[in-house]
């Protein structure tokens, strides 16, 4: 072989050889790129993020609703807003969707909603997300509202405490509650939707533990009747079969009228209904019974946030 083949041949050896790094390469850039944040702040010190949607239709001269959805632990704001679905929810209503992000603490993206240090440094986030995007765009005071999914969803249930005369009502999917509701001491009544699948296995529907927490999770049913209690609702709530594996349980008669509902899923994952199915293998099965995100935005839509 000619020196002149020979380094050719080297050269294509050292080709193939640097594909494989290539190309995770460009996966890895590609990966970024789709699920890049639009907006970052310095809130308690901390560098944060966040995914921003603005609707087509967004009038600077007309007041807009602001949904705030907030992702679970180990995901990130583009993930949220692929799972729930909420930008194409937002074209159809008009309002702006934020998607925050979590701390990442060196590892996956978190909200600290178990009541340690970090805690009101996430509450505090929220609350510069809101005064910033109030800043630029023209938001409805009384039509901010918080949902999330899993560690979202408990952050919801804190933001909904620590954010009751800003949050007019709130929304959980497959909510990991890492806080005892008595922790709440805000009595005034905050609207709530939930959703969640009786056969999650992350938070399960009766309560108990799983690998995620130490601590056991609560029963959804007795953390809803709980939230209608703080609300002032009837003592008891009103069962309709919604779907073939969907139940709506809803408490009325409720202080300022800030209704409770909870939709229960039967053989439910650790899924959004309605939304992007997660990994089936680890979450179980998405429902397709209801939309957890029309349903979300129809409650939220009818519940403004009382000013007196």
């Amino acid at each position: 072989m000619t020196a002149t083949r020979r380094a050719f041949a080297i050269r294509a050896v050292l080709v193939l050889l640097s594909l494989p790094l290539a190309a995770a390469l460009i996966e890895a850039w590609a990966f970024h790129a789709a699920n890049r944040n639009n907006g970052t702040m310095v809130s308690s010190g901390e560098h944060r993020e966040y995914l921003l949607y603005v609707p087509t239709t967004y009038d600077q001269t007309r007041s807009t609703p602001l949904v705030i959805s907030i992702h679970a632990a180990g995901l990130w704001p583009t993930a949220q807003m692929r799972t729930s679905r909420w930008n194409a929810e937002a074209e159809r209503g008009g309002f702006i969707v934020a998607y925050p992000a979590g701390v990442d603490g060196n590892g996956p993206r978190i909200w600290r909603a178990d009541g340690g240090p970090g805690l009101a440094k996430d509450v505090r986030f929220i609350a510069d997300l809101i005064d910033t995007l109030s800043v630029h765009y023209h938001i409805d005071a009384t039509r901010i509202y918080a949902n999330g999914l899993s560690n979202g969803g408990g952050m919801s249930f804190v933001l909904s405490c620590a954010l009751a005369d800003r949050i007019a009502a709130v929304g959980m999917v497959g909510a990991a509650h890492l806080l005892p509701f008595r922790w709440c001491t805000d009595r005034r009544p905050v609207p709530m939707i939930a959703f969640h699948g009786t056969a999650d296995p992350v938070v399960p529907y009766a309560g108990g533990t799983t690998w995620v927490a130490r601590d056991r999770f609560p029963g959804i049913a007795g953390f809803t009747s709980q939230w209608a209690r703080r609300n002032r609702c009837g003592a008891t709530a009103l069962e309709a079969k919604v779907a073939p594996d969907v139940t709506r349980f809803s408490y009325g008669d409720c202080a300022d009228g800030a209704d409770v509902v909870l939709y229960r899923v039967e053989d439910g994952g650790h899924t959004w209904p309605g939304g992007e199915p997660l990994p089936e293998w680890f979450t179980g099965r998405t429902s397709n019974g209801v939309d957890a995100t029309a349903l979300m935005w129809a409650f939220f839509r009818a519940h403004p946030r009382a000013t007196h």
